[in-house]
């Protein structure tokens, strides 16, 4: 009897257990070559679904497509049995208790087991944080549960058989010892959990390639598999829209002589670089013009361009997919795919959505979220990706967003994926972090020799200076009122001033006081909606540049400092880190057309309570450091406060100061043995050395001791813990009647997909204080939350106090 591996829902056409291993393994085996795996990835494709061949797993498939009678003997309750056979245990035992005499031999079989037996769920735990051994707890399961014994007699040959010959071939020995050769002695442990994930990100990707397009054979047009335009097409396209840009002042000219060192700067070898560049430097195309040229020297798959917010995000992946409109044109599909939370499903092509499942695109622009996901959040939906970050160009635009917690998690990945993964990354800011400079034991980042692309950064960065930073402080620090009075007297100078302050309560005090000025007046904060913002920009864009009379204030969280493209006369900036500064600096007199100089003035509001908000906190006594270091001696800082050399001194001090928090500290209170998540990926010491010899008397034998389900469960990029409100913002009250009118919720993923942009993330005592207000609809008890319209405003958006009165609220059913 033929074992059934799926049945096509459509036409009930069978797949049978031996037709999807082998192609599993011809997929697998394809990605893992992208490292030189080709023998570890075809194995572990031929084996993840072994247990399929077992009479349990049969009776159950067979059961629940009709193939057995309800009233046959044999047949089970499939609904009972889903997702309860254990089908993916045979495999890695069977790979587990092969014997070899190569002292490698075991990192090989622990490597191979753990993507088998993880594919699933996500990867597992070695060793747990208390030290318990699950993963020769799951290699010594017993067999009437793994059944394995019973499928190595029912498989045929071409899998076992293959298998066994696999495992026992120098080949796969010879191929991975050559990756771990790349593999440095004093980051080994890291680096094997890195290679972990990049083996089961391989096996999962191809399984639900191959899953998906068995039951939706189209799809199989649809994929581009990594065959993309040649890269020379590419660059044709880029170097036309290059050419046709104006040059009318001397900033076009030096963001062109940018552009030109960046494509001379492709030529180099792979490896980690940095462009240090200004802010309206044109950061954008030239690190596309180095990747692009790096790209066809080294025969890379892909770009991947990764944003730190997606408020920012839509503005870069519009002017890229522009450029090359006509070669997307040319083949039928975007080219440049937009991965990220707010992307609207009427956006999301068929080939879209199948690109963003694992990043299956020539460039790709994603966030620094999805990205760090990638590498190291738990589950399968994210690590599926990770493969595509190898031989690749992954550029970090304002690379000073990654999270301190996450530098060393960051560092060593970056250095896994240029040293065993061949790919290239360039780390674009104005504000260079020193990622190079911290604990090296832990994880610096191994920069190239001859890292920086701009041939002089100091000249650049004198010759790109558009604005005068002025030190407005006060002793005893600024009221509301004098701030909203030196926002007026600026206005009158310049015509319009942008204002970024620290917290959201700051902003909305501001915004009260400057409404109404006479001029048009804007609020940005993360109590607006994603759409909201984005029409706020749009908004902004087209009254606040050199050439408008429209008098223009906007005040703003610091949500609009990284990368947002507009341009204010003035910019007034609540004390921060020096980053932050720099950063708004950069939305002053960005395109350097002004007729006068851009002033940046910093203040020091006397009531603003940032205690809860350490980054910005610590960030701030740095900056106040250098800025004393710098009214005595400004000469050291090249007579500015926001040139490389104040900044180097700034990331200097304030890396100092928040040394422990870069390895990811876990306290008790989230996690009971307390820990970082770098040591739990890397040499899980207190695992290993104290809960494991405790409770065993000995030290553990496994080449890998990694707690990864608990340290992907417990690794979020964003710490703050938040409530989604979808507000009744623009198209927000559709979709919230049409959620409210719907029989199941659940099944609305289009509408729920839809609503992402008009939804508010709200801090736990908000959203418990909306509750409070009567504020909240729970729809359809479903735990999705909308917000009644008298709690949203539509200048500065949520409102626990209602904002407006006689409001028609049916639409939310209450």
């Amino acid at each position: 009897m033929y074992c059934i591996a799926h049945q096509r829902k459509a036409d009930q056409q069978e797949q049978t257990v031996n037709e999807h291993l082998l192609s599993v393994s011809g997929i697998a085996k394809l990605f893992a070559s992208s490292i030189s795996l080709p023998l570890c990835g075809q194995l572990v494709g031929l084996l993840h679904d072994l247990g399929k061949y077992s009479d349990e797993f049969q009776q159950y498939i067979r059961s629940a497509i009709g193939h057995i009678d309800p009233d046959a003997e044999e047949y089970v309750d499939a609904k009972g049995k889903k997702g309860k056979i254990d089908h993916s245990t045979a495999g890695g035992q069977f790979i587990s208790n092969m014997e070899r005499e190569h002292k490698s031999f075991q990192y090989l079989s622990q490597l191979l087991s753990l993507a088998i037996v993880s594919h699933h769920g996500g990867l597992v735990d070695c060793l747990a944080p208390d030290g318990t051994d699950k993963y020769s707890r799951r290699m010594a399961k017993d067999d009437r549960k793994t059944h394995l014994s019973e499928v190595l007699e029912k498989a045929p040959d071409d899998v076992v058989g293959l298998a066994r010959e696999l495992l026992l071939s120098e080949e796969i020995l010879s191929e991975f010892m050559i990756v771990l050769k790349r593999i440095p002695k004093q980051s080994q442990n890291i680096y094997l959990g890195l290679l972990s994930r990049f083996l089961f990100s391989c096996l999962l990707d191809a399984d639900r390639i191959d899953t998906a397009d068995f039951e939706n054979p189209e799809n199989e047009n649809i994929r581009l598999n990594t065959q993309y335009p040649g890269w020379d097409k590419f660059t044709i396209a880029l170097e036309k829209r290059l050419s046709e840009f104006p040059v009318e002042n001397r900033v076009d000219e030096i963001r062109q002589e940018v552009s030109e060192a960046c494509k001379h700067a492709g030529t180099r070898e792979r490896g980690i670089y940095t462009l240090t560049v200004p802010t309206g430097g044109g950061k954008t195309l030239a690190s596309l013009r180095f990747a692009l040229e790096h790209a066809a020297k080294h025969k890379l798959d892909r770009v991947v361009y990764v944003i730190p917010y997606t408020s920012i995000i839509d503005q870069n992946v519009r002017e890229v997919q522009k450029v090359f409109a006509g070669l997307s044109e040319e083949y039928g599909v975007e080219l440049v795919l937009e991965h990220h939370s707010n992307l609207t499903p009427e956006k999301e092509t068929t080939a879209q959505r199948l690109m963003s499942e694992n990043w299956d695109a020539p460039i790709v622009f994603t966030t620094s979220v999805q990205l760090l996901d990638a590498l190291f959040k738990g589950g399968t939906r994210s690590a599926r990706r990770m493969h595509h970050l190898a031989n690749a160009v992954i550029i970090f635009d304002e690379v000073q967003t990654i999270p301190v917690k996450t530098v060393h998690l960051f560092n060593n990945a970056m250095n896994f994926l240029t040293r065993v993964c061949g790919s290239s990354v360039v780390l674009c800011t104005a504000t260079q972090p020193l990622l190079h400079d911290v604990d090296k034991a832990k994880g610096a980042i191994q920069l190239s020799p001859d890292s920086e692309i701009m041939p002089d950064v100091s000249a650049l960065f004198q010759e790109l200076r558009r604005v005068e930073v002025i030190d407005k402080r006060e002793i005893g620090g600024c009221s509301d009122e004098r701030i909203a009075e030196l926002i007026r007297e600026e206005l009158n100078v310049t015509g319009s001033v942008l204002t970024i302050v620290n917290t959201k309560k700051s902003a909305a005090n501001l915004f009260n006081l400057c409404k109404d000025l006479n001029a048009e007046v804007y609020h940005l904060s993360t109590n607006q909606c994603p759409q909201h913002r984005l029409e706020v920009i749009d908004q902004i864009r087209k009254r606040a540049h050199p050439g408008s009379t429209v008098p223009v204030v906007c005040i703003s969280t610091q949500l609009i400092e990284a990368g947002v493209d507009v341009d204010f006369g003035t910019v007034i900036r609540f004390v921060a880190g020096l980053d932050s500064i720099a950063q708004a600096a950069g939305r002053c007199n960005r395109s350097g057309k002004r007729k006068k100089i851009g002033r940046v003035l910093l203040v020091n509001p006397f009531h603003e309570n940032i205690d809860m908000l350490p980054e910005i906190k610590i960030g701030k006594e740095q900056c106040e450091r250098v800025l004393t270091e710098y009214d005595e001696d400004c000469s050291q800082f090249d007579n500015s406060l926001v040139s490389p050399q104040a900044l180097s001194r700034y990331f200097e001090y304030y890396f100092y100061d928040r040394s422990g928090d870069m390895d990811y500290p876990v306290s008790k209170d989230i996690h009971a043995q307390g820990d970082t998540l770098l040591e739990m990926l890397s040499t899980n010491c207190k695992a290993v050395n104290v809960f494991y010899q405790r409770a065993n008397r000995e030290v553990s034998s496994l080449p890998f001791c990694q707690s990864f389900a608990t340290a992907g469960k417990l690794f979020n990029v964003i710490d703050s813990q938040t409530q989604g409100v979808i507000v009744p913002y623009g198209n927000g009250k559709k979709i919230i009647a049409d959620l409210c009118a719907s029989e199941d919720i659940t099944k609305e993923k289009t509408l729920l997909k839809q609503a992402q942009r008009y939804a508010v993330n709200c801090f736990e005592q908000t959203f418990r204080n909306l509750a409070q207000a009567d504020a909240l609809h729970n729809i359809g008890g479903s735990g999705v939350y909308c917000l009644h319209e008298q709690h949203y405003s539509n200048d500065f958006g949520v409102s626990v106090a209602p904002v407006k009165k006689d409001i028609d609220i049916t639409y939310c059913g209450v």
